[in-house]
């Protein structure tokens, strides 16, 4: 009991985390981006990774977490692949229209479902396909506006989405089998991403937004937010690891859409947005599609929790059934005794 509380605990204080810290930097990056004009995002990203990997480090120093090394080969595609699925959805945005790009997001909650089922078997529910259904219909009211298609955008998208999934399935399967922690893995993957993006970082933006990052005008205003920007990340990247270790992609990708509801909410109640009644109908019916989620999850895993200490329970009793430890002990008891008349003057089966 103790140990599915503490669990619990933990998911909740992982999922409050990545919540308050990613719209946290949303709202940090709009003040950045919109504001002070800044838009490099993807070498804004790459800085994210770096602090993240150094800060990392001095906790490593600091004895806060042990070193877990595994698999090189694995560690780098993981790596290599999570920042390319950065770039390829910041890419995704800069050649197609907002609401395009939104739809790209959503579609990674179906694909992520798909590969699940193709690849690893894992089985969801008609009640859990049905909350998700609602949820991205909800998101889809609220955010999806134009929808201007082209084919290099579509390809991108495309790209973008396959990516993505495959990380974050990766994320979750990584940490099982190789039995690390999600700071672990973060460690030890965040440089390779962070490389990724800082090579193609430059490239990608002056693409998207036909300026150099390297020529930007650096004020005092935009370094302090610069600098804001990456504390923040360390915790959106730790969360981020942390919430797909602890549940699974599409538990992951939900929380992002309540995220996404959560900032449309934010912009209008702080920074005056515009907004209306579609984007609140579109949020209270995505609310209502993560609330009926989060109920299945809960009692789908205390019927798997409740099935799995009854087959517990079976095996206890199997192990301490009489009958059974005669055949496996064979001639003598302790008292000297012969086995059989023990049990079977003990044998509940036919005492019933």
């Amino acid at each position: 009991m103790g140990e599915g509380a503490g669990f619990q605990l933990g998911t909740v204080g992982a999922l409050s985390l990545s919540v308050v810290s990613s719209v946290s930097i949303v709202i940090c990056n709009k003040a950045l981006m919109s504001t002070l004009g800044f838009k490099f995002a993807t070498t804004l990203t790459s800085w994210h990774l770096l602090v993240t990997f150094c800060s990392l480090h001095v906790a490593l120093w600091l004895k806060l977490f042990e070193h877990k090394p595994f698999e090189r080969k694995v560690v780098m595609g993981f790596g290599i692949l999570n920042g390319i699925s950065i770039g390829l959805l910041n890419l995704s945005l800069g050649f197609n229209s907002v609401g395009f790009y939104q739809m790209t997001k959503l579609a990674i909650i179906p694909c992520t479902v798909f590969l699940e089922t193709a690849f690893f078997a894992k089985r969801f529910s008609r009640s859990v396909q049905s909350s998700l259904s609602i949820l991205l219909l909800g998101v889809g009211i609220a955010t999806v506006t134009d929808l201007q298609l082209n084919m290099l955008g579509s390809i991108l998208s495309l790209l973008a989405i396959v990516t993505t999934c495959v990380a974050q399935i990766m994320t979750n399967t990584i940490q099982k089998k190789f039995k690390v922690s999600s700071t672990q893995l973060l460690y030890q993957s965040s440089p390779y991403q962070a490389l990724t993006l800082f090579i193609s970082g430059p490239f990608l933006d002056g693409l998207l937004t036909n300026q150099n990052v390297f020529a930007f005008n650096y004020t005092p205003q935009v370094l302090i937010f610069i600098v804001l920007s990456c504390l923040i990340s360390v915790s959106v990247n730790f969360s981020t690891f942390l919430v797909i270790g602890k549940t699974s992609p599409v538990t992951y990708q939900v929380l992002g859409h309540l995220k996404t509801c959560l900032v449309l909410a934010f912009g209008y109640v702080l920074l005056h947005d515009p907004f209306s009644w579609r984007n609140i109908f579109g949020i209270l019916v995505a609310i209502v599609g993560m609330v009926l989620y989060s109920y299945f999850c809960v009692i789908e895993g205390q019927q798997k929790a409740r099935e799995a200490s009854a087959q517990m329970l079976q095996e206890k009793e199997n192990d301490s059934d009489p009958l059974l430890r005669a055949e496996v002990g064979g001639g003598v008891n302790s008292d000297g005794a012969a086995p059989t008349a023990q049990v079977w003057s003990s044998n509940k089966d036919l005492r019933a």
